[in-house]
């Protein structure tokens, strides 16, 4: 299969494009800078191109049977009305530009990737949630809705639309772990706020793992959540951390309303959850190498 990705030089893309690659597909990978690319593996072509911005890239997309976009802004940041701005546009028009890509495509056999987030909940408690469940209302879920609704729009150019709802990734060499783990080894790990908030998460095996499942299985699409079968709360995940850093958790809880005070409305990502579970996966016969968290941190941090 020819794969175009987008995003492809970040934590979970250069996962991706290697085991794409490793399995025999074609990978186009746009960059904005093809110095970025360098490290990718042999069997990937690099394209320039900004994904949020119209352009000659965009005729190279009708070439591919498939396209996973994994482009969009850091959300760990203050949100202001600038970030907000930032944060949207990164998802909404590179989103945006590939569907009218597709056009050329009209009436081929397409699947089309939209990384989507477990976000578009909103917070809901403990309450366990699936692909049915119904969204949020803070800024992240009206985001979220919004990224899918502009993916879901390739459909009416044939395409098989996944909206792939991830958890937090976690992962050897980048994402929320390589952000956690130093505080760790510094004894400094603690919870967050009270501790029970859900954390739904998934291995970056698994992740990727999904994707290459998904591309084989027929009578699937729409919202797929990527994430682990069993979530944790933040103070279960903190403890599990520590014991396998061999790192005590003494440590207090970090106070929510200082997390308020330094990170503002981004807080309520830090401080509320969800507890979503990958269903539709489950149903289909998806089998997680890590669906528990010891055993993914072990095989991350050994």
């Amino acid at each position: 299969m020819k794969v175009f990705l987008t995003g492809g030089t970040g934590f979970v893309g250069t996962i991706l494009t290697r085991e794409l690659v490793k399995r025999g597909h074609t990978v186009t990978v746009l960059t904005r800078s093809v110095g970025t690319g360098r490290g990718l593996p042999k069997g990937a072509s690099i394209l320039e191109g900004n994904p949020t911005q119209e352009g000659p890239w965009q005729e190279a997309v009708a070439g591919h049977d498939s396209v996973i976009n994994l482009a969009g802004g850091s959300i760990f940041r203050r949100w202001t009305d600038v970030s907000k701005k930032a944060i949207r546009d990164s998802r909404i028009l590179s989103t945006r530009n590939l569907v009218e890509a597709l056009s050329a495509r009209n009436g081929k056999e397409t699947l089309v990737f939209s990384t989507s987030a477990v976000g578009y909940y909103g917070t809901q408690g403990d309450e366990e949630l699936d692909e049915r469940s119904p969204p949020g209302d803070d800024f992240l879920a009206t985001l979220t809705k919004e990224w899918e609704a502009e993916a879901l729009k390739a459909e009416k150019f044939g395409a098989r639309v996944f909206l792939c709802r991830f958890g937090i990734v976690l992962g050897s060499g980048g994402g929320a772990l390589a952000r956690m783990t130093p505080l760790f080894k510094w004894y400094l790990g603690s919870a967050l706020g009270n501790g029970r908030q859900q954390v739904s998460w998934i291995h970056q095996q698994d992740l990727v793992n999904a994707y290459l499942f998904l591309m084989d299985t027929e009578g699937v699409s729409g919202p797929i959540n990527f994430t682990a079968p069993n979530p944790v709360t933040n103070k279960e995940m903190t403890r599990i951390l520590g014991e396998a850093l061999k790192k005590p958790t003494f440590m207090p809880s970090v106070p929510g309303f200082l997390i308020r005070l330094f990170m503002g409305e981004f807080s309520s990502v830090l401080l509320e959850g969800q507890r979503v579970i990958p269903k539709k996966l489950l149903e289909k016969g998806f089998q997680f190498q890590f669906p528990n968290l010891p055993d993914a941190l072990a095989n991350m941090l050994k």
